[in-house]
């Protein structure tokens, strides 16, 4: 689908752009192995970090999947300023943003005559708004590069599940891909089909995804109008999820996967030597949920755990997509942005210097002059240090500059011949005596090595332990990590959710301590054996007085758990004396397994309370046991 050996010119031209031109003719590169990137995956790579914006109806209605019957009257930002959420994602160091022009709900924030569920209905500059037109402009005049994403699955369309709706997606794509300049990324959700609004029937409809949609000529016709727009995740696309939204990319995490449909397990970590050239994105959101919700704003992730993201996914060798929400007046609220500055200010320091410039470099072994041992501290991405064909595990060298003193260790191979290294290890020589800093397998795109605090060293050194051809190493740096600026912690602002400082447990299904749902720690869970037909898990609250009650607030887990799982549907009940029972409504939880997102849910109409039941009755995925980290309530909004 994606490697070079299908598209041999386009191959051999990146080869003898990384040859000097008096080399060639005298000794020849190394041939490419296994799989290898196309032209636009290649300068997808080069990104390395870019931003998601989530804004659309759910930021008003405080959802994360719409269900496709809301009011385009809904979506009126009070002051939307494109120019400051570029200016955001430039001071985190992204270098493009991706919008959701289109979520599952159907709402197209692009004046689209497709359809009537879009901003030209929307009370927004009066129906004249363009916020996919006019986040484009913001985002190009900040020097970033621009993407869309488009949800295959709409639950407004009355048609959806059916050829016509085919039809209609088709025409979205050319829209998007034909009015708004280069595209760096059309992003595809696999999301798709369960119950909706379809124009009013009101049901559930599922569909077979890859027959339904026919993804190989939906990625052709992206490519057609936009052939260095790398598309996101089917079979047949340019890129692959990662397999989590939590933005960790297993360790190692290779590009490379088999020819066949996707399977959750090989994304995280890919498949060595397998066939395809199918890349990991890493996403993950700077909040719990994806769109603003004010009950977050106290839960932003901070620029010590940005970095953290940046190691576990850039420096395993994947793109972090790093999702920035806008708030309901159209704008990165100040919590957000405090920490993408600090984070990118950090970085932008501790990247600005190479520590390694300045060092000797020699090797085992070199394939020739155009590809010595040098080569790594040119600053080149195109140029590579590598040995004859024969040697596959030679030692690189470099002598520092005295007093060099380093915690932070980049490598980089050149990836148009491939991921050529299975598995490596960096030593330092400290006071005369060698010692192991890291081993790892694969360094790929990029393998970043922090260490537990500065060193000193006379030398470090690359070992090559494994591989099945020689390398082609592009680059080996050092740098001395600069720490973020901390920050004050932020409250949230949202003055309805209701004080949970007097509530208790009046009675929980048996398992773990039910305390922990009230605790206010999302490490912390409640967790008890998973639900069966006729045995659902129950919990009753007391909130202490009579409130103002318009629904709650589950938070599963935060990290995925092979023996754990949250609860795929609830039913809440409540009362004012703890014996009489009002329902309050029933339903599935969104895409909570995956997203693992606080769940938002309003009640079948507000009413006062002191009690609150909720039942559940089967967890979202297979698991042994049933996991909650949080439960919480609001009032009127």
């Amino acid at each position: 689908m994606t490697d070079l050996t299908r598209r041999g010119l386009a191959g051999m031209g990146l080869l003898m752009a990384a040859v000097p031109v008096g080399a060639r003719g005298r000794v020849a590169p190394p041939a490419p192995w296994g799989a290898t990137p196309s032209p636009r995956q290649l300068a997808w790579h080069a990104h390395e970090m870019f931003g998601f914006v989530h804004f659309s109806i759910n930021t008003f209605t405080d959802k994360e999947w719409g269900y496709g019957d809301e009011s385009p009257r809904l979506f009126d930002p009070s002051g939307f300023d494109p120019d400051q959420i570029a200016a955001a994602a430039k001071a985190a160091g992204m270098r493009g943003l991706i919008l959701t022009a289109k979520h599952h709900d159907g709402f197209c924030l692009w004046p689209t005559m497709l359809t009537e569920h879009c901003i030209r209905n929307a009370p927004y500059k009066g129906g004249r708004g363009d916020i996919v037109g006019e986040l484009a402009g913001a985002v190009r005049r900040a020097g970033l590069k621009f993407g869309i994403y488009l949800s295959p699955w709409d639950r407004n369309h009355a048609e959806y599940g059916r050829p016509a709706y085919i039809d209609y997606f088709r025409k979205q794509v050319v829209e998007l891909c034909t009015r708004y300049g280069e595209l760096f990324e059309f992003w595809f959700d696999g999301a798709n089909g369960g119950d909706g609004y379809y124009g009013g029937a009101r049901e559930a409809r599922k569909i077979d995804a890859p027959a339904y949609y026919n993804w190989l000529s939906i990625v052709a016709l992206v490519h057609r109008y936009q052939p260095m727009a790398c598309t996101f995740d089917p079979l047949g696309a340019d890129v692959r999820w990662v397999g989590n939204e939590k933005g960790v990319a297993g360790d190692p995490c290779w590009p490379t996967m088999p020819d066949h449909p996707y399977v959750q397990s090989e994304g995280n970590s890919g498949v060595r030597g397998a066939p395809l050239w199918w890349p990991a994105e890493t996403d993950v959101s700077i909040r719990p949920g994806w769109f603003y919700h004010a009950d977050e704003d106290g839960k932003v992730k901070d620029p010590e755990r940005l970095i953290r993201l940046y190691d576990e996914s850039v420096g395993r060798g994947t793109n972090l997509n790093l999702n920035i929400p806008p708030d309901r007046s159209g704008r990165i609220p100040a919590a957000d942005l405090a920490s993408l500055r600090a984070f990118g200010n950090a970085m932008r320091a501790t990247f600005a210097r190479d520590l390694a410039k300045g060092a000797v470099a020699h090797a085992s072994d070199e394939r020739g002059a155009a590809f010595g041992a040098g080569k790594v501290l040119d600053g080149d991405r195109n140029s590579y240090w590598s040995t004859p064909d024969a040697v596959r595990t030679p030692v690189l060298t470099l002598d520092l500059a005295p007093g060099t003193v380093f915690d932070l260790i980049r490598l980089r191979e050149y990836l148009p011949l491939g991921v050529r290294v299975t598995s490596f290890a960096v030593d330092a020589e400290i006071g005369g005596r060698w010692q192991t800093l890291a081993s790892h397998s694969c360094i790929g795109a990029q393998r970043l090595i922090r260490l537990s605090e500065p060193i000193a060293a006379r030398r470090i050194r690359l070992r090559i332990l494994d591989a099945p051809v020689c390398p082609a190493i592009s680059e080996v740096a050092l740098f001395r990590q600069v720490a973020p600026a901390r920050l004050a912690a932020i409250a949230p602002s949202d003055p309805s959710i209701l004080s949970r400082a007097r509530w208790t447990i009046v009675r929980a299904s048996a398992g773990g301590d039910p305390r922990r749902l009230l605790d206010d720690d999302a490490s912390s869970l409640w967790t008890v054996p998973a639900p069966t037909p006729g045995r659902p898990a129950e919990i009753v609250i007391d909130l202490g007085a009579v409130q103002p009650l318009a629904g709650f607030t589950l938070t599963p887990a935060r990290e995925p758990s092979a023996d754990a799982a949250p609860p795929r549907g609830y039913r809440v009940d409540t009362s004012l004396d703890g014996r009489t029972w009002e329902a309050g409504g029933e339903g599935e939880f969104s895409n909570i397994a995956y997203a693992l997102a606080t769940q938002r849910i309003a009640l079948s109409s507000g009413r006062p309370a002191r009690f609150l039941r909720l039942v559940f009755e089967a967890v979202a995925v297979p698991a042994r046991e049933l996991a909650i980290a949080d439960i919480g309530a609001f009032g009127r909004r």
